[in-house]
């Protein structure tokens, strides 16, 4: 794998000795928990992408704020890089720790310290698993919108970071657009509170730079959330397909009609297979593509909604649509939906998760790409993603016991993302970049863009201790990757790191 390090990271970290540093905390945190055996740093080795394994120096399970900054401060006076770390199901490897530096685990953290029903409004520890929110939130007839499928696991610290979204983002918003408030702790152990509950705060939205920053800026102490008053009622309609591109074109058609679904979600005929066979979700499985378009919100306007949509379904090509008869009905659905990872990993030994997000009117042009990609590499690929806001998570099939076939499995996903890129999209809808996409950055950002990014880490973390080597290219990587152009032997910014 040549994707694990730059170079900066190795060559440039101090010389210095885990037990020296062992020792240090111990003394400067003495009621710290510090793993340091082999044997108990070993499952922290990754994240969610398992595919790339590091085992980390040491791993530091805090439980209170005094903690925190406290071996913040002592990292940050001795030179130590730290990777901060939820709940571990991150799929882009940004969790993924450093063998010369500590593992920030927060998953100690997980108290909801308030749910105000009045103001609509959550204060939660990072620890807090995504769906404990809405399960606290129920008694009062309010829930949190984003919905990642790894909910009832995944971390709201996590989902910042990342910036997660979920089968609902296309009408509710990603968690950018749902939090309210962030504490967070910076490197050097300052203490500072971005966005505040009201509407607005004043100055810059460093709440919004910090939502998706991947754990580089410092470390997410507390979130206030806001809640939102479950609909009056939900229906979902399943529409069958024998065209994958008629699929894709229907979901810009729905959008073009003025509905905009709770949730709109596509999967082709080997995801439908998949899930039909773990779940009995009710899918039809000669189909090559279904739609699953959620309506919701008070029940004569949901009963509209449904009738425009059919029709615009019956237009686009639909061979069948179907109506959940029930909400019984209708979490079988969605209960295919959000184990179709598992359920494809059913089918394969090994399977590379993409994501990446494109225009919904390039939909059907990429998923054809796609098949490209799959029939020339002769790598299976299942097609399941958020299709009303075109973020797409290809599931690409592999076995790592074959010689090569990860390096293929890397290589095709590699090339789906600059296939999103060409299309007008992105490399990333919901799982961030960590380690995975570092070099698709390149493809998708200039040399004057990755200098901004680089300004905004420096006035965070001028030492670039927080998750060196994760989501920022360098200007030397890009150049490596062949997607910067060298002027005269000499990359342009010469003030910016360079390995």
């Amino acid at each position: 794998m040549n994707i694990l390090y730059d170079e900066h990271i190795d060559g440039e970290l101090q010389s210095f000795e885990k037990s020296d540093i062992l020792a240090d905390l111990q003394q400067s945190v003495p009621s710290l928990t510090l793993l340091h055996r082999e044997e108990d740093l070993r499952p922290f080795e990754c994240d969610g992408l398992a595919a790339y394994r590091v085992l980390p120096m040491l791993v530091a399970l805090p439980e209170t704020l005094e903690q925190v900054q406290t071996l913040l401060k002592r990292c940050h006076a001795l030179g130590v890089p730290v990777v901060t770390r939820g709940a571990g199901t991150g799929l882009s490897g940004g969790a993924l720790p450093l063998e010369r530096g500590v593992l920030l685990v927060m998953s100690r953290f997980k108290k909801i310290l308030s749910i105000d029903p009045d103001a609509r409004l959550a204060r939660l520890q990072p620890g807090v698993r995504n769906l404990a929110i809405s399960e606290a939130a129920a008694p009062y007839g309010l829930y949190y919108a984003p919905d990642p499928s790894s909910q009832i696991a995944c971390s709201i610290g996590g989902n910042v970071a990342e910036n997660a979204g979920g089968v609902h983002c296309l009408k509710y918003g990603l968690t950018v657009h749902n939090v309210m408030r962030v504490d967070i702790i910076t490197i050097e152990g300052e203490c500072m509170t971005l966005g505040s509950e009201a509407l607005d705060a004043p100055g810059f939205d460093l709440l919004a730079l910090m939502n998706g920053s991947e754990g580089m800026l410092g470390v997410v102490t507390e979130i206030t959330v806001k809640l939102l008053p479950k609909p009056e009622t939900a229906k979902v309609l399943m529409a069958s397909f024998d065209d994958v591109e008629k699929a894709g074109r229907a979901v810009g058609d729905i959008i073009a009609a003025g509905i905009i679904p709770g949730g709109l979600e596509m999967m082709d005929k080997l995801a439908i297979q998949a899930a039909e066979d773990f779940v009995k979700a009710g899918y039809p499985v000669e189909a090559e593509a279904i739609l699953l378009c959620e309506l919701d919100g008070v029940e004569a306007d949901v009963d509209d909604d449904c009738q425009t949509v059919r029709q615009v379904l019956e237009k686009a090509g639909a061979t069948d649509i179907k109506l959940a008869r029930d909400e019984a009905e209708r979490a079988k659905f969605w209960a295919g939906r959000k184990n179709a990872f598992p359920a494809v990993g059913r089918m394969s030994p090994d399977y590379y998760c993409m994501d990446g997000t494109i225009p919904r009117r390039e939909l059907p042009r990429v998923l054809k790409g796609i098949a490209a990609l799959s029939q020339e590499s002769g790598l299976p690929v299942a097609n399941v993603f958020h299709a009303g806001d075109g973020n797409m998570h290809p599931l690409i099939l592999f076995d790592a016991n074959r010689e090569g076939e990860l390096a293929l499995a890397e290589e095709v996903g590699g090339k789906i993302l600059e296939l999103c890129v060409a299309a007008g999209g992105s490399i990333t809808g919901e799982h961030g970049v960590g380690r995975e996409k570092i070099n698709q950055m390149c493809s998708q950002f200039q040399a004057d863009e990755i200098s901004v990014f680089h300004a905004l880490k420096a006035a965070f973390d001028p030492d670039r201790l927080l998750n060196p080597g994760k989501n920022i290219p360098t200007l030397a990587r890009c150049a490596e990757f062949g997607a910067m152009h060298v002027h005269n032997n000499e990359l342009p910014h010469p003030e910016l790191p360079r390995f």
